[in-house]
């Protein structure tokens, strides 16, 4: 008899003598769950073992998400272009948000670009787990596969975008600068913080039902709090006359205002700009480091509950 073959006859007779537990009979046959969740540095390696799905299934979903409309792949580029528009005459012009902002199309559309690329992939992720149950019950992968292919969805857009956003801050007056250089730097870090908010998010909305419902309130709260159509410092400081401590948590403690803050003073320099200063970096850099290492961790400790019930 084979040793698989044993182990089942025992288990069926209850261990040799009909006293020995199932788990040490199982740990003695060397057996173990079909779903149990693996070490952390094996669960990394077994992600990087499947890049290639990761990236092909992102690549396929923006392909698929304007395939039944008539312009197709254009509404990549136009999608941007309108949200400028509208931003523009709303919070610019309609709601006169500019204030004394230097180059204020610049400013608020840096600012909405930046915010929403986060946004998204927050979003995104809270529904990565819970929309794809079938997949999930059929195939045996690493399950953060899913939020980290979503964010890299809304990573591909935003190249899109943010090729709008340089033909912009073109247009509008400011000069091609050394500092744009650093423009992958802020965006690489964003997106590590966006996969490790991902993978929080994934983690909530495959257990909490309404969070789906929930979360246009949070990310619109999060959208005032971050600066996007104003400046932190003339509102909070100037025209509210609190303490500059107040601003200082709302432009460190926010991780998309410290992105935000980043992005803007790397792009637009005609007023005698400069790079972001050492804090807006280290805010940057901690955001970052912080949310990727406690995201995956978080995510990680839940992998064999996902698609269960």
């Amino acid at each position: 008899m084979s040793q698989p073959e044993s182990a089942v006859a025992d288990a069926q007779a209850g261990g040799r003598g009909g006293q020995e537990p199932l788990a040490k009979l199982a740990a003695r046959y060397g057996l173990r769950r079909a779903i149990a969740r693996p070490r952390f540095p094996v669960y990394v390696r077994q992600l990087w073992e499947r890049r290639h799905f990761i990236l092909t299934y992102a690549t396929s979903r923006n392909v698929s998400k304007y395939s039944s409309s008539a312009l197709g792949q254009l509404w990549q580029v136009l999608t941007p272009l309108l949200n400028a528009a509208i931003y523009y005459v709303m919070f610019g012009l309609v709601l006169g948000g500019k204030g004394h902002i230097h180059n204020y199309p610049a400013f608020l559309l840096t600012g909405m670009f930046v915010f929403t690329y986060t946004q998204r992939s927050v979003t995104a992720g809270a529904k990565s787990i819970s929309g794809n149950l079938s997949l999930i019950r059929a195939l045996h992968f690493p399950r953060a596969s899913l939020p980290l292919a979503y964010t890299i969805q809304e990573l591909q857009q935003l190249a899109i975008s943010m090729g709008v956003l340089l033909v912009i801050v073109l247009i509008t007056g400011e000069p091609i600068a050394l500092t744009w250089l650093l423009v992958p730097v802020v965006l690489l870090l964003q997106t590590l913080f966006n996969v490790g908010a991902g993978l929080v998010m994934a983690r909530l909305g495959a257990s909490m039902r309404d969070l789906n419902q929930l979360l246009p309130f949070i990310t619109r709260t999060w959208l005032y709090a971050s600066g996007v159509f104003f400046s932190i410092q003339e509102k909070v400081v100037g025209t509210a006359h609190l303490p500059q401590s107040v601003a200082d948590v709302m432009y460190y403690a926010n991780p998309a205002a410290s992105y935000i803050e980043a992005m803007r003073d790397i792009l637009i320099t005609s007023d005698g700009g400069h790079t972001p200063p050492d804090s807006v970096w280290i805010s940057c850099v901690f955001w970052a480091v912080f949310a990727l290492c406690f995201g995956f961790w978080y995510f990680w400790r839940a992998e064999e509950r996902y698609g269960r019930g």
